[in-house]
């Protein structure tokens, strides 16, 4: 048996929060149940976690290499762990196995937060405390004992409120998962499971990767099986579905569209791939006395990588409502339905930060954790923010309304990308200049006489806007320099 998650990544902390995992050096009964207890609670809804033992913690960092565990101790181990499992209420099963890792033997359990919860574990495992089982939670990298009235009503209200990607689907079947979609998955990340996968029955395949539930005589999809492994996961959740939408005016009369479907990662990364070829556009900008260019683009690829990954992320699946791109003439938006969960106000998305602890989604941000499609660690909305920034473009805008009920994402165009209102006189240049002229011919084709005022309010603004560039760029004030219209200033005259 193997995990559906590449090990190396997961001991580094490469697709799964560092909270999200805990290390032990050796084998202790009691930390260990009271652990699992809860990642299963999952009170955050991000999706449980792993136990790790045989590796020591450091400051909630693994110690590599690792220490191991003797491989004489890994049967008994397994034997105890079913008993402690035994001892959660209600009954609590994770998926368990031995690993061997940089030639050492660990033991690693996987806890996905749970259809049953809340779940108790006893408080101790000696005799003073037999029978007297409490909740377990887990505080950022530590599992604690619920002791306020508050947590404790805050894991009863979970009971009802599983994941919506977590849950049965009744109107589908085991058949609605693509088997090569799965196997394809597991190949691409790497898992040890992706050489078991070829000969394993495929229902024990889905059991093992968490991706149906129920019963053997019910045996159901759950819902993130269907949207990362079925070919038109909009049969069964009709808004997940990328529309791009490329307006070619400001009244909006004359616009593409695209849509994108399929598992959510192919159609992120579809959509991703047109964007990048339909819509972002690089600039190269020589400036005077420095020997290296200035590169930016309309829109930095990664600030729309992240937002249309956020989207994706944290949108409901329940909602019928696509996410739709708007490429308008001077900015990108991206809305998505709903908002933000509470305790995120619309007021805190102005912060350089926001850490939100509760998730929409619990599985679909591993799968494309894992993918490397998003990093899910709080730290999309600085990314746009710093991705955007240094590009020289204007700060993004990120609204939501006060009833929650949808996120925009808005990324203004990169101010040498903003189509100018051409003047008589600007047009008239710019057709002049379809071959090089000088200062003095371009003024006197407008009837202007050749000062330097009149080439600083003429000529200067169409270069920096960058409608014109100069047939001697190293040297600006050559007394050969002459100047040309460039793609953009052709652009501009055809749509003036």
């Amino acid at each position: 048996m193997a995990f559906p998650i590449n090990i190396s990544e997961l001991l580094t902390g490469q697709t799964v929060e560092w909270e999200r995992l805990e290390f032990k050096t050796g084998w202790n009964p009691e930390d260990v149940v009271h652990s699992i207890c809860a990642f299963a609670n999952d009170i955050n809804n991000r999706g449980g976690g792993y136990l790790v033992i045989g590796v020591a913690e450091q400051d909630g960092r693994p110690v590599l290499p690792p220490q191991g565990l003797p491989a004489e101790q890994l049967d008994r181990i397994q034997k105890e762990l079913l008993n402690l499992c035994h001892q959660i209420t209600p009954p609590y099963f994770p998926v368990a196995q031995p690993v061997e890792y940089q030639e050492k033997m660990l033991f690693i359990i996987w806890v996905p937060g749970g259809q049953t919860r809340p779940y108790k574990a006893p408080l101790s495992l000696g005799k003073e405390h037999r029978g007297q089982k409490v909740y377990w939670v887990r505080r950022y990298a530590s599992t604690v004992q619920v002791r306020t009235e508050a947590d404790e009503q805050q894991l009863l209200e979970l009971a009802a409120k599983v994941p919506f990607d977590d849950r049965i689907n009744h109107q589908a079947e085991l058949a609605d998962l693509s088997p090569a979609l799965i196997r394809d998955f597991l190949r691409e990340v790497k898992s040890n499971l992706a050489l078991e996968a070829e000969t394993m029955p495929f229902a024990d395949l889905c059991e093992q990767m968490r991706l149906v539930s129920g019963p053997p005589e019910y045996r159901k999809p759950l819902n993130i099986g269907l949207l990362m492994f079925n070919e038109q996961p909009e049969r069964f959740f009709r808004g997940a579905v990328i529309e791009v939408i490329v307006y070619h005016d400001e009244v909006g009369d004359s616009f593409t569209e695209k849509r994108f479907t399929g598992p959510l990662s192919r159609q992120l990364r579809q959509a991703l791939e047109f964007l990048r070829n339909q819509v972002v556009r690089e600039e190269v900008l020589k400036i005077s006395g420095r020997a290296e260019a200035e590169r930016f683009f309309n829109y930095p690829y990664d600030a729309l990588e992240e937002a249309l990954a956020n989207a994706v992320y944290h949108r409901s699946y329940e909602s019928q409502q696509t996410i739709e791109v708007n490429v308008r003439p001077g900015q990108l938006e991206i809305i998505s339905y709903p908002g933000a969960l509470p305790p995120v106000t619309p007021a805190m998305l102005t912060q350089p930060r926001i850490v939100s602890r509760d998730y929409r989604n619990r599985r679909v941000g591993d799968f494309l954790r894992e993918l490397h499609l998003t990093e899910g660690r709080a730290t999309g909305l600085p990314k746009i923010r710093r991705s955007m920034q240094q590009n020289g473009s204007p700060p993004p805008v990120f609204t939501m309304d006060e009833a929650h009920s949808y996120f925009l994402t808005t990324l203004p165009i990169h101010p040498h990308f903003v189509t100018r209102v051409l003047t008589e006189r600007e047009r008239q240049i710019l057709r002049f200049c379809q071959q090089p002229r000088s200062r003095k011919g371009i003024l006197a084709q407008v009837g202007l006489g050749a000062s330097l005022t009149n080439s600083t309010r003429h000529i200067t603004p169409l270069l920096t806007a960058g409608y014109l560039s100069f047939t001697i760029p190293a040297t600006p004030k050559h007394l050969r320099q002459q100047y040309l219209i460039t793609v953009r200033g052709q652009q501009a005259l055809s749509d003036a």
